[in-house]
This record gives structure tokens, sequence and C-alpha cells, in this order.
């Protein structure tokens, strides 16, 4: 009942050990918009289980705490990122129009809010807002996203200005976002900074959304600062260990940290996971490396049936075989070419199974013309528990 760790999906573990810096900057971002200041958004990326949406979430308990207007959306969902905006900015603006200086522009804003839905509801039907206002006419109501999102989010920032404060969108699995439709929201965001208005965006996602937001308009790498998210440091991997169990009177020996560090690479995920089940093994503080031992092999069994089993189970037949060829060849990354001669295939015929991967988020592209797994040790897990590789 007491066990300190958190292993889970955008569970916020016990001690947030190596984002203290992200933290920081993202509160200096927000603060610099709710004054008038020009300030880049934020984009976090990185692997599964390095702890995005977790550090995501914190940023946007921060930012409420500070006082500032918050709109949050997750891709993928089934429904389209108008009508998650839509809703995101209804929750938002309803917020701040509890505010007496910002009362009379949110309710405009709303207002607008309305026209968009309005205008949208046939094309995007899954926007479903009731707002149980009447719209303004004439304003983000064309038909036309080119203009109507850009107004939108300028009357949404115009409502925050109001208040000397600002609005933060947050969203995590940006990667998923369709192409087209990211275009509009970073065309109308910069048209929103360019109006000096408080609107910003901090988002998150898998490695690739680097690439896919420059594709989506080549000034996003000034419009926004990345940061990627990885492993921790072997420091702050003892300190994610050692301090939730401190704060429970129990005490690591020097040793035992160390092996579980080097176990789990200090890959955050890993880290809740062999935490969790070494409290549940050991009797006795402090905890030794035989205890590690002991309870590496619970965690290693739960990853293999829950974090990597899971990513199998969702593979065809030809995706099994490609992930399969990719273990063989080791650690990667791996040049596409050697997947392909390694399965006795063409290149561009194995591509589509490539593309299949890369889009169930199981392997992504660090670079052009290489393919890596979104998950550390998941080579390892295929080497473990396949007999053929066919």
């Amino acid at each position: 009942m007491h066990n300190p760790y958190a292993p889970g999906a955008g569970a916020p573990p016990p001690e947030m050990a190596g984002r203290a810096e992200i933290r920081s900057q993202a509160d200096i971002a927000l603060r610099r918009l709710a004054i008038g200041r020009a300030s880049k958004g934020i984009i976090l990326y990185g692997l599964r289980g390095v702890g995005k949406t977790v550090l995501l979430n914190q940023i946007r308990m921060d930012a409420e705490m500070a006082g500032f207007m918050t709109a949050s959306i997750e891709l993928p969902e089934r429904r389209s990122l108008p009508a998650q905006l839509a809703t995101a900015f209804d929750y938002a603006l309803r917020s701040l129009s509890r505010r007496t200086a910002a009362r009379e522009a949110a309710r405009n804003a709303l207002r607008v809010l309305a026209g968009f839905v309005g205008a949208w509801q046939l094309t995007y039907q899954d926007i479903s807002v009731n707002l149980n206002v009447e719209p303004e006419p004439g304003v983000a109501d064309s038909g036309d996203l080119d203009f109507d999102l850009p107004e939108l989010l300028g009357a949404v920032g115009l409502a925050a200005q109001s208040s000397e404060t600002c609005v933060a969108l947050f969203i995590d699995e940006m990667q998923y976002c369709p192409i087209d439709q990211l275009q509009l929201l970073l065309a109308g965001l910069h048209q929103a900074t360019q109006r000096q208005l408080p609107l910003g965006l901090i988002g998150a996602g898998l490695p690739q959304v680097r690439g896919r937001v420059g594709e989506a308009k080549t000034y996003a790498e000034r419009q926004f600062d990345f940061y990627e998210i990885g492993s921790l440091s072997d420091d702050e991997a003892r300190l994610a260990l050692a301090r939730p169990a401190e704060a429970e009177g129990v005490h690591y020996d020097t040793d035992a940290l160390a092996e579980i560090v080097a176990r789990t690479q200090g890959f955050p995920y890993f880290l809740q996971e062999w935490g969790k089940h070494v409290w549940n093994v050991a009797d006795l503080s402090p905890i030794t490396v035989a205890e590690v031992e002991r309870a590496s092999e619970r965690a290693e069994q739960a990853l293999d049936d829950g974090f990597f089993g899971v990513r199998m189970d969702r593979l065809t037949p030809a995706e099994h075989r490609y992930v399969r060829a990719m273990a063989r060849l080791g650690s990667g990354p791996y040049r596409s070419g050697e997947i392909a001669e390694a399965l006795g295939r063409k290149l561009s015929s194995v591509a589509p199974t490539r593309q299949r991967l890369i889009d169930k988020g199981v392997v992504w592209s660090p670079n052009h013309g290489q393919v890596a797994f979104t998950v550390p040790l998941f080579d390892e897990f295929i080497t473990r528990t396949s007999t053929e590789f066919d």
C-alpha cells in the first residue's frame, strides 16, 4: 500500500528528477507572454516512456498555479483538431469570463467560437460544443479555415490580454496531428505572435514531431524551442529512486542503486517499474543488490507482458517479421536497406511495412534512410521472446 513508485501511462513519479530547468523555461515563456513580451512556444520530444506526458501535465499545473489559463488536447482522438480546439477553448474562455477584467472580452470570444462552430460543424461533424450564446456575425465563420482559425485564436488572445494573463494551449501526441490542420494551427499562432497576443503552445510528441512541425511550416524552427526528453543521468536516476524511498524511511545500498540504474539505463518508466518490484520484494532497509536481483525477474516479466508485449500484439505478421529483422541486427539505429536485405526483399517492397510501423508508433526515423525502435530495450525483448526471425 505504501509503495511510492508509480509505473504507468502518464502517472506522475514521486520525484520528478532532472526536469526542473525545462519547467523553469516554460514558466518564463508564459510569464513573458502575459506581460506582452515575445516568447517562443515549447515542444517536448522523446521516446515512449521518458515522461513527456507527465512533464507536459506538470507544466500545465504550474501554469494554472501561476494564474494562467490553459486549454488541453490529447491526440490521437477520433476527433479533428478544430473539434478539440473548440472544446478546449470553450473551457478556457468560460474560466476566463469569471474574471471581471476579462468578462466582456471572454464573452465576445465565446461568440466568435460559436460562429466558428456553426461554420465548421458540417465539415467536421465531430464538433459538438453546446455554447448557448449567439454567434458574432462575420468573424471566424467564413467557412475558410485559413481565415477562421486565426480569427478564433485572435479572439482568445484578446480575451487573455484584457485580463493581463495568457492562454497556454497544451497538445500531447502532436505527431498525430494531420499535416494540413497542423499547418493552419501554426499559421494562426504565428499571426497571434505578430499581433503580440498572449497565446502560446506547449506540445509533446515522439521524436518525429520535430520534422513534422518543420514540414508544416518552414519558420517553425524559429517559432518553437525544442527540448529532447530522454533518459536521466546516473545522479538523476539515483535521486528518482532514493528520495521517494527515503520519504517512507527506507534506504538503498549504494551498489543496489547502481545496479538498478545500470539495468534500466536511466529510462524513467523502467526506473519506476524496477522501484516498484524492488520495494515489494525487500523486507528490510537498506535495500541490497540481492533484492534488486530478485526483483529484476519480476520487473522484466512485467515489461514483457505489458510495456513490450502490447506493442507486439498490435503488429501484423509482416510487421512482426520486420521488427524481428531489426532486432537481429543489434541495438540500432538501422539502415532501411540493411533490414530489407535481412528480409531478402527489395527496399521498395518493405517500405509500406516500415511506414505502418511508424504510424503505429513502434519505430521512428532518426535520420533519412534510418529506422529505430521508439522504446529502449525493445530489441532485447524481441530477441528474448522470439524463437525465430523469419
